[in-house]
């Protein structure tokens, strides 16, 4: 099995400015940040990575040539330390590669790629991996750490087999906080009563992870723990109209097309994030795009070729308990109390901002167009780009662009 390790890590400015794409931790550009330890704990691992590739991405385009600068410089502080090859990719890499799409006209392929949200920066490493002719991708993020020196042997010990007569092209590994435990702690307050994501999260994490048999169906998966197969991400990409959660949307647009997700439950990774940067409501409100579209995408389904109905069941308890018809009473009886909250703590704009979720659940949250059409048209543009990719000459120049050779 021929897998590629990709690391997406994200970098920014103190505080947030108007424009500036949001992701949940971005590392400042005047920190050391988690990268150099993620990569170094790659020594602890028996099997090494066969190449790992590091994305660079800034929080907004005039950081960009910095933000490459950064993670150029710790790649080449640790890479030769751990006996495996580490490249970067960033933003003048994706220049070149627009410039080849360009060249040969196809500039429409060139929208496709882009390195600013979750989903597009994911996409991005999965042409790239489809054009170095890998069969499969394992994603980590760069504030988790290798405990398990049989991590990549477990990792590609499943992905592009069958288990019984349904193939494996999805596996999802998991994380281990960092208590060592894999449940989410997280202190109730009132206002989680209603907005449980925890508590079903943790009860998904229970009845998936906990029981046997070591590899089963999953309704989630994790970006920074997840194997995807050739024939699944040349298929079925991530979908860029979800703002965060990528990775369990993921895993919904691909069971709307026949793909089922496994979980391995000795597949873990010790994860340490950094504290979240972006104030509560604001990745509340990014939740709620998110559910709402999602909600929406699984409504608007038809029955064509090559498509397997789906019901927010089937993704139960999690995230299915918050694609059902109740979500706007979720969104509404949760943001009035942690709008109180915040108002207690003397917040006026975290009160104020919080209640305006509930007005932009009811208005531009909800989807313009029909989600299930949209994601359709974006998957078959997607599926053209995959054969571009894999051109002779294509594989050529990514080759040259990625690898300089």
């Amino acid at each position: 099995m021929k897998l590629i390790t990709v690391i997406p890590t994200y970098w920014g400015r103190t505080g947030l400015k108007a424009g500036d794409a949001i992701y949940d931790h971005p590392t400042p550009l005047h920190a050391e940040g988690t990268l150099a330890r993620a990569l170094k704990s790659i020594n602890v691992l028996e099997e090494k990575p066969s190449l790992v590739l590091v994305i660079a991405v800034a929080t907004s385009k005039d950081i960009e040539e910095k933000v490459e600068k950064k993670v150029f410089g710790i790649v080449n502080s640790v890479s030769r330390t751990l006996g495996t090859r580490v490249l970067v990719f960033g933003y003048s890499h994706l220049a070149r590669v627009h410039a080849l799409m360009l060249s040969e006209g196809k500039e429409e392929y060139a929208t496709l790629l882009r390195l600013r949200g979750y989903s597009n920066v994911r996409n991005t490493a999965l042409f790239l991996s489809s054009a170095l002719g890998y069969e499969a991708v394992l994603f980590i993020d760069d504030d988790e750490v290798f405990e398990d020196p049989e991590f990549i042997s477990k990792a590609k010990e499943f992905i592009g087999r069958k288990i019984g007569k349904e193939p494996v092209y999805g596996v999802a590994g998991y994380y281990l906080q960092p208590d060592g435990d894999y449940r989410i702690k997280k202190r109730f307050r009132r206002w989680m009563k209603y907005w449980n994501k925890y508590e079903k999260m943790n009860e998904a994490f229970d009845r998936i992870i906990a029981t046997e048999p070591r590899l089963k169906e999953t309704p989630f998966a994790f970006g920074g723990n997840m194997v995807i197969h050739r024939n699944l991400f040349t298929t079925i990409p991530f979908d860029p109209h979800v703002p965060r959660g990528e990775d369990v949307d993921f895993v919904i647009s691909a069971r709307m097309f026949g793909f089922r997700f496994f979980l391995d439950n000795q597949l873990s990774i010790k994860h340490l994030p950094p504290r979240k940067a972006q104030p509560l409501w604001l990745r509340m409100r990014q939740d709620i795009y998110r559910f709402i579209y999602e909600r929406a995408k699984i409504e608007s389904q038809k029955d064509v070729k090559g498509v397997t109905r789906v019901s927010p069941e089937d993704f139960d308890p999690y995230p299915g308990a918050f694609l059902r018809r109740d979500l706007m009473k979720k969104i509404e009886k949760s943001c009035r109390l942690l709008a109180e909250e915040y108002l207690a703590r003397g917040d006026r704009k975290g009160y104020e901002e919080t209640l305006k979720n509930v007005a932009l659940a009811k208005t531009d949250a909800v989807p313009k167009f029909d989600a299930f059409d949209r994601f359709c048209e974006f998957r078959k543009r997607w599926r053209g780009l995959m054969r571009f990719a894999r051109r002779r000459e294509v594989r050529s120049e990514i080759r040259e662009i990625v690898c300089g050779k």
